[in-house]
């Protein structure tokens, strides 16, 4: 019914691309704990109106069985600016309006943070937002909030997919948008103004400090929202809810507006090296007027649900990575909690497991608990509710990936909650004749010294990528065993790694952690996607090693190294020996190579790496 990507399919078989209509057509997109995401185009594999239907479809169906009254309860749709994504929008409303559904579609563009914030204010049965968050421009995704207002986590996934493969047929009234319209004041119920309001307020109550005092900050802050759609609400909680003002607020001009196209930037990611480029540029400008200036940038991702800065030292741009943006916000927001009286044994932290371990030392050393979960927001967000029902405080959890939980009204990541308490914190750090940087430094010399080198490397082929980790595990690229004790038998991990013993590996793929005898059964769940834990021993500190592969951005293998020991330099040093044993060679293979997983990729493409 959608004729641009009729004409796709009916030029690929004009052109007799047999492979291409293979790729688009034999494979279905599959639904996950992230629900959809993926290339816009033409196909079964695809993001397009018919995946999404079918997706809607399915999950409406999910919904009236195992929710109670779901159709009064209803759903809440947002999306971002991406190409599509109003469109994708509105095609999901009309299936869930016609299966009986109150469905609350948010007017325009909206943040990420909005949908599971007004999934939980207005109690709906769930949410959808359609945003790929700061994947590549041509991708696009359908992320689902439970009735819980958190991501789904595994069995739920399961069920969801296997609902959305019994409702796969269409017919042509799944395409009448205009429904939407004719629903309008019945099903359809515009609340977008509403919820904008509520969670603007539930913003300005986290505030620490007062709005006389943001008002005087001395700081210039440069934003930048990746050509998302982040400027618009920014704004409103740094000038209007915190109270800072509007001389303090300098957006950066060539990439404050909504763009499909991303046009300044490869990857519209604040983690990627160059992505804050031009808000430096913009704030060495600020300081070629004033050199007296104290300067600090703020970035979001373009649906704002991830939050990156980076402070001016003097002479040269501090990039504060997703750990380090963490650790401050964590010790900070316990210290406030602490200084307030407040009971330190009812209080909680949490963070993935491919973070850093440095809030854990936190926590044993002040008494309080911390928790470490697999990665993704699904399931801190779902930690979070459990840790709450048994009677804690959890007012922050956070990923490296530039993803932060503050407060306690989204348990989801949040990257204006983030940017106001983060822009508080420097204010109040500069009142203090003090700066981020030293205050992480602070945190460092209180609590210990933890290194970091992480990264990535680009493979376009899973096979060859899953061949490499069997290859680490079994010392063969195909490994299938009847039984777990077969498995566990013939397991082949190194017992060194750069010349350092390796004291501990933990494989949540295939359910496996040495330091558990004798069931060797991890105490996190199994993880959908490849991800081995190596613990790594020496006099001279500390190292656990991470590879993993990213369930949002397919075509990543991640690493994550981070060290501890009494002295900063040391803790590096060791880091960048272990970066440099598993860093991805340029192999003749051409794939994702590491030198623990050397030689075994036939087949791949061309990636690089960043460390």
């Amino acid at each position: 019914r959608n004729p641009v990507t009729r004409n796709e399919i009916e030029q690929l078989y004009a052109k007799h691309d047999f492979q291409e209509l293979s790729a688009r057509l034999l494979k279905r997109i599959s639904f996950g704990t992230a629900g959809l995401r993926a290339n816009m185009a033409a196909g079964f594999s695809r993001m397009n109106d018919l995946t999404v239907i079918q997706a809607s479809q399915g999950l409406a169906a999910y919904l009236l069985k195992e929710i109670k009254d779901s159709t009064k309860k209803g759903i809440i749709i947002g999306h971002d600016h991406r190409h599509n994504s109003e469109r994708f929008a509105s095609v999901a409303a009309v299936a869930f309006l016609r299966q009986g559904f109150t469905c609350y579609l948010l007017k325009g563009p909206v943040a990420t943070p909005l949908v599971p914030f007004g999934t939980k204010y207005l109690g709906t049965a769930a949410g959808v937002m359609i945003t790929a968050s700061h994947n590549p421009a041509a991708d696009n995704g359908y992320k689902l909030y439970y009735a819980n207002a958190v991501q789904i986590i595994p069995p739920y996934d399961v069920a969801i997919a296997a609902s959305i493969e019994q409702h796969v047929e269409v017919d042509d009234a799944a395409w009448d948008l205009g429904l939407i319209d004719r629903s309008r004041g019945t099903l359809c119920i515009d609340r977008t103004l509403e919820v904008h309001e509520k969670y603007f307020q539930s913003v300005a109550k986290l505030a620490q400090r007062s709005r006389e005092k943001n008002n005087q900050t001395a700081l210039t802050f440069i934003y930048t929202p990746m050509h998302g759609v982040g400027l618009s609400f920014a704004t409103r909680a740094f000038i209007q809810e915190a109270g800072f003002p509007k001389k303090a607020w300098i957006p950066v001009d060539s990439q404050k507006d909504p763009d499909p196209n991303f046009s300044t930037v490869k990857f519209p990611n604040p983690e990627e090296k160059g992505a804050l480029d031009l808000a430096m540029k913009a704030g060495e400008l600020e300081l070629k007027k004033n050199p007296t200036k104290t300067v600090m940038i703020l970035a979001n991702d373009p649906d704002a649900d991830r939050f990156g800065a980076a402070e001016w030292t003097g002479s040269k741009w501090h990039v504060f990575s997703g750990d380090q943006i963490g650790t401050i916000l964590g010790v900070w927001i316990f210290q406030a909690y602490k200084d307030a009286g407040k009971p330190v044994d009812q209080f909680a932290l949490l963070a993935s497991t491919a973070s850093s371990k440095l809030l854990a030392e936190v926590a044993y050393q002040e008494g309080f608990v911390f928790k470490e979960t697999l990665t993704g927001f699904k399931y801190l967000g779902n930690e979070a509710l459990e840790l709450e029902k048994l009677g804690y405080h959890v007012p922050f959890a956070y990923e490296e990936a530039l993803g932060y939980m503050c407060g306690t009204e989204i348990r989801d990541k949040d990257g204006l909650t983030a940017l106001v308490i983060w822009a508080e914190i420097a204010s109040e750090l500069k009142d203090r004749g003090s700066s981020v940087i030293d205050y992480l430094d602070t945190i460092y010399r209180k609590y210990g010294y933890f290194a970091t080198n992480n990264g990535y490397h680009i493979s376009q082929d899973p096979a060859a990528v899953e061949a490499s980790f069997n290859k680490l595990r079994f010392g063969t690229t195909t490994a299938t065993y009847s039984s777990r004790s077969a498995m566990l038998q013939n397991l082949r991990f190194p017992k060194t790694l750069a010349g350092y013993p390796i004291e501990s590996i933990r494989d949540l793929t295939i359910a496996y952690d040495s330091s558990h005898s004798p069931e060797f059964l991890p105490d996190l769940p199994c993880s959908s996607a490849q991800m081995i834990t190596l613990g790594i021993g020496g006099e001279d500190g500390k190292v656990v090693a991470t590879l993993r592969t990213s369930g949002t951005e397919t075509w990543k293998l991640k690493y994550y190294v981070e060290g501890s020991a009494p002295e900063q330099v040391v803790a590096q040093q060791k880091v960048d020996n272990i970066v440099k044993a598993l860093a991805v060679l340029p192999s003749r293979n051409n794939c994702a190579d590491y030198r623990l997983l050397t030689q075994v990729c036939p087949h791949g493409s061309s990636g690089e790496r960043k460390l």
